[in-house]
């Protein structure tokens, strides 16, 4: 018997703290989290034939095709639903085209299941800033990430060092400014479409000011959808 009850889908561009909300819903309220690439790298590990695909397609420098990731996210779905009451989706859906999929996939499976997004909103400027401080244990198995701005809660204890495995932080060519506004571009116009989406079909959008502190978003996480830690 299926135990879920929400789908929180968390929307907000790279840097905007998405992660470090959904691990704090996951530590604090025993959520579950779904990251997509973490699925991917799962699937690429145990090489499953879709793994396989999977690799592939990432190596060929291309992206994975709707109908691949919707399947593995809702296999991955269908199982997780009969222990986990609450599931954050943290990269799906992407596109539209997802949307849909998930959608129909709830509504024959899962039709009493409520779906709520979470949107983290911050400027492009502020994230350019954000990103252009991140660095990353370079590590394949930790690859923890880091903030070098002032006051983080989130810098290495040793500057250039992992906290957890010593291994060396690196900056990822995609954190560059320029990759950066690139990559936020593609995202807009993605999100954009999602939002419409949602709106059209009744889904409650909860927007959030992610240039707030992160303790203070999840406070207003846990008044908005009238949760609380025990």
């Amino acid at each position: 018997m299926s135990k879920l009850k929400n789908i929180f889908v968390f929307f907000g561009p790279p840097g905007s703290g998405k992660g470090t909300l959904a691990w704090l819903c996951v530590k604090r309220l025993g959520f579950v989290q779904l990251s997509t690439g973490s699925l991917f790298r799962r699937h690429i590990n145990e090489q499953t034939d879709i793994g396989k695909q999977i690799d592939f397609t990432i190596r060929s420098g291309k992206l994975v095709e709707d109908s691949v990731v919707s399947k593995i996210v809702t296999e991955w779905l269908e199982n997780a639903a009969h222990e986990h009451s609450s599931i954050i989706l943290d990269g799906y859906p992407r596109t539209k085209n997802q949307a849909e999929t998930l959608s129909q996939f709830l509504s024959e499976k899962f039709s009493s299941v409520k779906v709520c997004i979470v949107r983290l909103q911050i400027s492009d400027e502020k994230l350019v800033e954000r990103l252009g401080k991140r660095v990353v244990c370079a590590e394949k198995s930790c690859q923890k990430v880091y903030s070098l701005i002032e006051n983080s809660s989130h810098k290495p204890k040793q500057t250039g060092t992992c906290d957890i495995c010593v291994g060396k932080l690196i900056q990822r060519k995609d954190d560059a400014p320029e990759a950066v506004k690139k990559r936020l571009a593609v995202y807009h116009s993605h999100e954009n479409e999602l939002i419409d989406f949602y709106g059209e079909n009744g889904v409650t959008i909860e927007d959030f000011n992610a240039a707030d502190l992160v303790e203070r978003i999840f406070e207003k996480f846990l008044c908005r959808f009238g949760f609380s830690i025990r």
